[in-house]
């Protein structure tokens, strides 16, 4: 299965229901607005129930080891030398009721380079297991993440902030728990990114420098460097993963992981009756579907995760941890962003809806002594295959601008486009919005292989490859599509504005993000600031930062940073 993409502001259902997403960002506004903005990080009011409710490693120093029987281990923040606040989003910032001032003192990067723990913040870091590249790991756990606990918000929102890169925990291994620059100015900037493209994800709130210098092997090829360091501080509903699970059950502790899946499903998914006798398959087949929409929305704009295992798997079907990810540039299913994939490509492009499913798989086996029963959760994974295919026609339908799919003549429709976006080398963001400016009336029906072809031009890379063969299949391709348009209740116009909702024009290709971390290098970081502001309109036309909707530079086709990328990364 080769895929592509769909937004959030278009149900996964395929029910258009940009209207209902408008009102309700309006209402939020509206909320956040009337909320009193805190002007003091103590003012936070933290309710910290995973801690309390939890069972704690009863260990407390801060050694590297293996964690038995506990969901956390307490740990502290590494302090660092200078903290420097490098940016933050506004709007994550009124998710917390955070004031600007506040955002701006010299308290918000002491408190978010963890130097200083505030009023009811409770510092840890977490125990997981997963399989990593297909092969069980035993436990993992947070390395380089510390949380600081969960908030309550004067909207009874609950979210848990945590901090990516403050140091060592009982959980870091052989590594250092730090963070760079670089990957920290990638996970941030993407973070929100992801949002403003309708993508369930885990959000960024800062971007501190520390102060000081991380050593890193940015390839693992021996040629370590110093960087600098910094801190992302994320936030999240929940941070909770599939190898949070996992762990319970290759322990053979059945009772933590009972104890475990209850505290989620009252915390995370309270509509679920716990009571219930079918509460853990019903809370499963959630997960799936979440999991499963999720999936459909990163096909939908080409974003490549790079490393998919198991501990990587929200269960609130959220992307979590931006190591080496990446954008398609050309279309091209078989493309990963990771080094460390790069023979067996197991996290490529078009293999990541088949790869969700096998970690869901590996979810089922651990939820499995709740249940007892294989057929309630051969039923959830089942409902993933189901929710994707719906999801995947309703999102290409989208995308095209049609009104629905019509499996009849879209099913070839929709594969035959993907073969052509593969066999020359086409940008694939750019390909869908000019796609949106081609002409489908009648008259136009009589034009050219070449004259349909010019619209497109801007989305190809080798105009050399445009050969007479090429230009005749796509010429084909685009008569098929506008005669599928005949039968669609859009006109051009309304078609045009229906895939410009679906299709973004700005995303956070790979060369943007690295020529942001050369300039923050120099110590620099306006094109931070800039890209962040783009990526919170990515659908819209933004004339002064057209340049930013261009296609990959040759000069980034093989550099580091834009087509390669490492678990550093």
């Amino acid at each position: 299965m080769q895929l592509i993409p769909f937004h959030p502001k278009w149900n996964i259902r395929g029910i258009d229901d940009s209207k209902l997403h408008n009102c309700y960002l309006r209402t939020q506004q509206t909320s956040m607005s009337s909320t009193q903005k805190l002007f003091d990080l103590n003012q936070l009011y933290f309710d910290n129930r995973f801690i309390r409710e939890l069972p704690a490693d009863p260990e407390t120093t801060n050694t590297r080891r293996q964690v038995i029987g506990a969901c956390y281990s307490r740990v502290l923040p590494t302090p660092v030398s200078k903290p420097q606040k490098i940016a933050y989003s506004r709007e994550v910032a009124e998710l917390l009721d955070l004031s600007d001032k506040v955002c701006e003192s010299e308290q918000f990067a002491q408190v978010f380079a963890g130097n200083q723990l505030t009023a009811g913040m409770e510092a840890y870091a977490t125990c997981y297991g997963g399989h990593q590249f297909g092969n069980w790991a035993g436990q993992l756990g947070d390395g380089r993440a510390i949380n600081l606990g969960e908030i309550i918000n004067q909207r009874g929102e609950r979210w848990a902030l945590q901090l990516k890169g403050a140091g060592l925990t009982p959980y870091s291994r052989h590594a250092d728990g730090l963070a760079v620059l670089r990957s920290s100015i990638r996970e941030f900037l993407c973070s929100e990114a992801m949002y403003h493209l309708g993508i369930p994800t885990t959000r960024a709130l800062s971007l501190i420098l520390t102060g000081e210098t991380v050593i890193r092997d940015m390839f693992y090829n021996g040629n370590s460097q110093p960087e600098p360091g910094a801190i992302v501080c994320r936030v999240a509903p929940s941070f909770t993963r599939f190898g949070h699970f996992q762990i319970c059950t290759a322990q053979q502790n059945i009772a933590l992981l009972k104890q475990l899946a209850d505290y989620t499903i009252r915390t995370d998914f309270p509509h679920l009756d716990i009571n219930a006798p079918n509460v853990y398959s019903q809370w499963f087949n959630e997960i799936c579907r979440r999991t499963a929409e999720m999936i459909v929305h990163w096909q939908r704009v080409g974003f490549v995760h790079g490393v998919m295992n198991t501990d990587n798997m929200s269960i609130l079907g959220l992307t979590i941890d931006y190591g080496p990810y990446g954008w398609l540039e050309n279309y091209d299913p078989d493309w990963t962003p990771n080094t460390t994939d790069a023979v067996d490509r197991r996290y490529r492009f078009g293999n990541q809806p088949q790869i969700a499913f096998w970690n869901l798989v590996q979810l089922a086996n651990a939820l499995y002594p709740l249940i007892e029963d294989a057929e309630p959760l051969q039923e959830g994974l089942s409902l993933y295959v189901r929710t994707f295919e719906q999801g995947w026609q309703a999102m290409m339908a989208s995308k095209l601008g049609l009104a629905n799919y019509q499996a009849d003549t879209d099913d070839d429709l929709s594969a035959d486009l993907l073969k052509l976006l593969q066999q020359v080398e086409t940008d694939m963001t750019v390909f869908f919005r000019q796609l949106a400016h081609i002409k489908t009336d009648v008259a136009s029906l009589s034009k050219s292989d070449d004259e349909l072809l010019t619209p497109l031009l801007p989305s190809y890379y080798v105009p050399e490859q445009l050969t007479h063969a090429y230009t005749t299949q796509m010429g084909a391709w685009l008569h098929r599509y506008m005669q599928r348009t005949q039968n669609n209740p859009y006109d051009d116009n309304a078609r045009s504005l229906a895939m410009n909702a679906v299709n973004p024009k700005y995303v956070l290709r790979n060369y943007l993000a690295q020529l942001a971390i050369d300039k923050a290098g120099q110590g620099d970081f306006s094109m931070v600031e800039e890209l962040l502001e783009l990526l919170c309109r990515p659908y819209d036309e933004q004339p002064e930062r057209e340049t930013f909707a261009a296609k990959r530079p040759d000069w980034a086709r093989q550099r580091a940073g834009c087509s390669m990328l490492s678990c550093s990364s």
